[in-house]
């Protein structure tokens, strides 16, 4: 592999374990305040599964340059993530984060989808296993988002005001990150172009289907992966403090 191709896999690789691991922290802050016990329960489950392919994504960064899964989520600054704003933003009401979810697992399943005939068979193999979850995330959040949209006044309220806020910091899934095109061009990850337009046609019917419009003014749109929202400082602190008070300390 040639060195630019291989930074930029490296690159890619933590873009993507990043969004899940902030994506779960953020959501594990409703686990024991779920509206009931079983989404409760199930909510957690999520987090549990959007951790592993966390770390199957830095286990892959990890057999290109040796770094390590727990150094990468512990030991780096907000400046070194590279997540998307979208999974930084605080939790908000279930509406808030129930979209959110939504939003996530259709351009996640839409990618693995597609990256499951990545050139690079490690990259191939673990979308083949994480798409399988992907698709019961999917199926959740959209019941979900089909039941406020569809529920009460007061709830298709709020999962409107969910959407006016996220719809353009959901753009930034599909922005590229530096080097990307050296990958597509190998055939390593799939081009996001026909994925966000892939995306868009599913994403427009459903919400319609649930009485919900969409944004006229997108509003924000995050164009790098390099900047960040204040929240990520704030969920990493709560995140690392025990791996930073004792970066030695183990589990027996």
């Amino acid at each position: 592999m040639k060195p630019s191709v291989k930074d930029a896999l490296i690159a890619k690789l933590t873009a993507l374990g990043d969004d899940e691991l902030i994506l779960a922290h953020r959501n594990s802050e409703w686990v024991g305040h779920g509206p009931i016990l079983e989404e409760d329960i199930a909510l957690a489950n999520i987090v549990q599964d959007e951790l592993g392919h966390a770390t199957l994504w830095y286990g892959l960064r990890k057999e290109l340059d040796g770094s390590d899964p727990d150094q990468l989520a512990f030991f780096r600054d907000a400046n070194e993530y590279r997540c998307c704003e979208l999974v930084e933003l605080p939790k908000g009401d279930w509406a808030f984060t129930m979209l959110r979810q939504y939003l996530f697992d259709l351009y996640e399943a839409l990618w693995l989808e597609a990256a499951q005939h990545s050139a690079y068979k490690p990259l191939a193999e673990a979308a083949q296993k994480i798409i399988r979850e992907e698709r019961f995330h999917l199926q959740h959040t959209r019941a979900w988002v089909e039941r406020l949209g569809l529920g009460t006044e007061e709830s298709n309220r709020r999962l409107q005001q969910a959407l006016n806020f996220q719809w353009g910091y959901a753009q930034q899934l599909f922005v590229p990150i530096p080097g990307e095109e050296l990958l597509v061009a190998e055939g390593i990850v799939p081009e996001l172009g026909p994925i966000r337009e892939r995306w868009l046609e599913l994403v427009t019917r459903h919400l319609q289907n649930a009485d919900l419009k969409l944004p006229i003014n997108p509003g924000y749109q995050p164009t790098s992966r390099a900047y960040h929202t204040e929240h990520l400082w704030s969920i990493l602190a709560e995140m690392q403090s025990t791996a930073r008070w004792e970066p030695e300390a183990k589990v027996w």
